[in-house]
């Protein structure tokens, strides 16, 4: 089953900065931006999986549209390879870099395509492959507060100089990738160790978590804190699940990769003390407000549980 997100009317906000929301989102003139919202409704975006449809409506309403989701049904084989939907003749690109993430669930590989002279942030040692025209420059980020947390201090930026470029990125660990695409306004908090490449206007902060949350959450100290505009991508161990939150959500500490900053946390054990110590389950995150949790379907924690069962003892004299 593939979706098709359509833009229905515009919100209650002024139609000028939303006709230059959408301009700046899609990566078109004022002019053409102005044309394609001059008669709603209208198709934007068709073969979309429901993860990417939803994607798509989330962006179009921060922006001040109004949009909604309809199925559509199977594409033919020819209209399938159709590279992206057209409106009046032209091709509408997506909100941000052209990108593919193949492998997945179990070993997600992103490859981005960079327009030449543009810029991405990949995180240390996450590179596979790229154009030979690519350059790299290496830069320090986070400082004391990402040593600690035993991440490199080093982001790689690569820019795709006099000519478009692509670049394939590998995460470290064996599982998923989710992209988001964040808005001015937008704020994404990372857990440690989740981050793999971003848009040169995204902001990458170390977020203190205080001392209670951050020891007794069995994670980090520390959370990354995304900002500003732009492409992100983060990774899982395991496959990748989205929940909207509207109130509470409970979640293993180990299972959290991110989640939007309208949330409040708080660590807290589960069950009683013969619980916390024998059940296997220990600590739960308790998320209040409304916003999105991005949940891994792995822990390396169990992982490693799991492996020490089969470890040889040595045998005494």
């Amino acid at each position: 089953m593939t979706f098709k997100v359509n833009v229905t009317g515009f919100g209650a906000g002024d139609r000028a900065a939303t006709v230059a929301g959408f301009a700046s989102a899609f990566k078109l003139a004022p002019e053409k931006a102005q044309a394609l919202l001059s008669s709603l409704p209208r198709s934007i975006k068709s073969g979309l999986d429901a993860e990417t449809a939803e994607r798509y409506r989330l962006t179009l309403e921060r922006i001040g549209l109004e949009a909604e989701i309809t199925a559509e049904a199977q594409l033919s084989p020819a209209e399938a390879r159709t590279p992206a939907q057209r409106i009046a003749g032209e091709e509408v690109p997506q909100p941000g870099l052209p990108f593919t993430i193949e492998a997945r669930p179990d070993f997600a590989f992103l490859t981005v395509k960079l327009p030449a002279g543009e810029t991405i942030k990949v995180e240390a040692s996450a590179m596979a492959t790229m154009d030979t025209h690519m350059k790299m420059k290496t830069k320090i980020s986070g400082g004391l507060s990402r040593l600690l947390t035993s991440e490199s201090i080093f982001i790689n930026e690569f820019t795709a100089e006099n000519a478009p470029g692509e670049i394939g990125i590998a995460p470290a660990a064996p599982g998923d990738l989710a992209h988001v695409y964040l808005n001015e306004g937008d704020v994404l908090f990372l857990q440690n160790g989740a981050f793999v490449a971003c848009a040169p206007g995204v902001k990458l902060e170390s977020k203190w978590q205080g001392l209670v949350k951050g020891f007794f959450s069995g994670e980090s100290f520390f959370l990354i804190r995304a900002s500003g505009h732009g492409d992100l991508w983060f990774n899982t161990y395991g496959g990748m699940i989205e929940k909207d939150v509207d109130g509470e959500y409970v979640v293993d500490t180990g299972n959290i990769v991110a989640f939007s900053e309208g949330l409040d946390y708080k660590v807290e054990k589960f069950g009683g003390y013969k619980s916390f110590f024998f059940s296997g389950e220990g600590l739960i995150c308790r998320f209040r407000g409304k916003g999105r949790v991005w949940i891994q379907t792995r822990t390396t924690g169990a992982l490693l549980s799991w492996v020490e069962q089969f470890r040889l003892s040595k045998k005494s004299d």
